[in-house]
C-alpha cells in the first residue's frame, strides 16, 4: 500500500511500475477509466521525450461493454487506443469483443487468448466506487472467469459521464473474471480521489467478500496498491502504510 500525495503522483509511481514490464517486452493488462489516466499520460511523455519502446509488449483489456460497435467512441478498444496505445505504438491489443453472437462462447476464446499468450504479466485495475474490480460487481463470484455481467444502476451512473445520457450506457459487459484476474503475476490498483475511499478501505482492510469484490486482491501474493490521500483517507492502518514505504529498503520493489 502506497499513499502518495495527488492523482499526479499517483500516475508517476504507477508509470514507474509499469516502465520495467515495457522494456522486458512483458504482457500488460490495461484499465480503462479516469484513475488510469495520469499513468498513462506519464508513459506517453517517456516514451515521446526518453523513447521508451512499447515494441515488445502485447496488452489484454479487463472489459468490454455489450453492444457497442466497435468504432463507438466509448468501446473500450477505442479508449485505449486514445489514451495510450496509439500515443505509444501499441500496436498488439486484444480485448473481448462484445458484438459477438456468442457471447459465452467469446468470454471462453477471450480466456484461452490470454492462456495461449503465457499469462499477463502486471496488470493495471481500478476500483469501483462499490468495490467492483473490473466490471465485478458485488455478488460476483470470487473465482469467476471471463463472462457476462449486468451493471448495477450506480456503476452505470458513475460512467454516464462517458456518454450523452444514463439511456445510453450499456446494461451489459463482458469482464475478466476476478479468478482471471487473480491469475495476473503482479496487480497493480490504482485509485484516486475521495470518492474511491471507503471502496479502497473495503478492499485493503475490509473481510474478503464477494460484496466488495476488489477485496479478492488480498489473497494475490503480488498486489501494489497506490492511492492518493483523498482515497486513503479511511484507511485506518495509513499512518502504517506510510511508516512501512518511508523505510522501504533499497533491495526491495513494487
Amino acid at each position: 500500500m502506497v499513499i502518495v500525495p495527488s492523482p499526479v503522483a499517483a500516475g508517476r509511481l504507477v508509470a514507474d511500475i509499469l516502465e520495467g514490464y515495457v522494456r522486458a517486452g512483458a504482457t500488460l493488462g490495461l484499465a480503462t477509466g479516469s484513475s488510469p489516466e495520469p499513468a498513462y499520460d506519464e508513459l506517453v511523455r517517456r516514451h515521446r521525450e526518453e523513447g521508451l519502446d512499447f515494441g515488445r509488449c502485447r496488452a489484454f483489456l479487463l472489459d468490454e461493454y455489450v453492444g457497442l460497435a466497435a468504432d463507438h467512441p466509448q468501446a473500450y478498444r477505442q479508449v485505449i487506443r486514445r489514451a495510450l496505445a496509439d500515443r505509444v505504438g501499441l500496436t498488439d491489443v486484444h480485448g473481448p469483443d462484445g458484438t459477438a453472437s456468442d457471447l459465452p462462447a467469446e468470454a471462453a476464446a477471450y480466456e484461452e487468448a490470454i492462456r495461449a499468450a503465457g499469462g499477463i504479466d502486471v496488470q493495471l485495475v481500478g476500483i469501483g466506487s462499490d468495490g467492483h474490480l473490473g466490471f465485478n460487481e458485488p455478488g460476483s463470484s470470487l473465482a469467476s472467469r471471463t463472462r457476462v455481467k449486468t451493471l448495477t444502476e450506480r456503476t452505470r451512473r458513475d460512467n454516464a459521464r462517458f456518454f450523452g445520457s444514463l439511456e445510453e450506457v450499456p446494461h451489459h459487459v463482458l469482464t475478466q473474471g476476478l479468478g482471471t484476474i487473480r491469475d495476473a503475476r503482479h496487480v497493480v490498483l490504482v485509485a484516486t480521489g475521495v470518492a474511491k475511499a471507503e471502496a479502497v478501505a473495503g478492499a485493503v482492510e475490509g473481510p474478503v467478500s464477494a460484496f466488495c469484490p476488489a477485496s479478492v486482491l488480498q489473497l494475490h501474493p503480488h498486489v501494489t496498491a497506490v492511492v492518493d490521500e483523498a482515497a486513503a483517507s479511511r484507511l485506518r492502518l495509513a499512518g502504517y502504510y506510510r511508516f512501512a514505504h518511508e523505510h522501504k529498503p533499497d533491495w526491495q520493489g513494487y
